[in-house]
């Protein structure tokens, strides 16, 4: 199966490597991606561990798996990427099956070399 997230590698060779171990995504687009991809495989669990500490507490799996299953995940495509940044527009058909675009600039934060998604950044 091709990556979700977009790169032209399969999905065993690009971001389940990242899914089974947070560490290995070396950059906030890294980790971008494969939230990315988790959300089109229904990884919960990975998007829940990769929420920043200081923000998990206010997620709530349910949510969490509504949102990615209730969706038809179709593309990923990065606009921006600087070192704790990215922006991107997740492409999706909602459960009407109507085209749908989660447009977005990310936060992240790294602790002890482990990316973590912070939330949205305001402009």
């Amino acid at each position: 199966m091709k990556c979700p997230c977009g790169n032209e590698q399969d999905f065993k060779s690009c971001c389940e490597l990242i899914h089974r171990d947070i560490s290995k995504a070396e950059t906030a687009e890294k980790l971008m991606r494969a939230r990315y991809a988790a959300f089109a495989v229904g990884n919960i669990d990975f998007l829940y561990d990769t929420f920043h500490p200081t923000t998990r507490r206010l997620q709530h799996k349910k949510e969490i798996e509504s949102w990615a299953k209730q969706n038809k995940w179709m593309q990923l495509e990065i606009l921006n990427s600087t070192r704790s940044s990215v922006e991107f527009k997740a492409h999706y058909l909602d459960q009407n099956l109507d085209a749908q675009v989660h447009h977005e600039k990310s936060k992240f934060k790294q602790i002890q070399h482990i990316w973590y998604y912070v939330g949205m950044l305001i402009n």
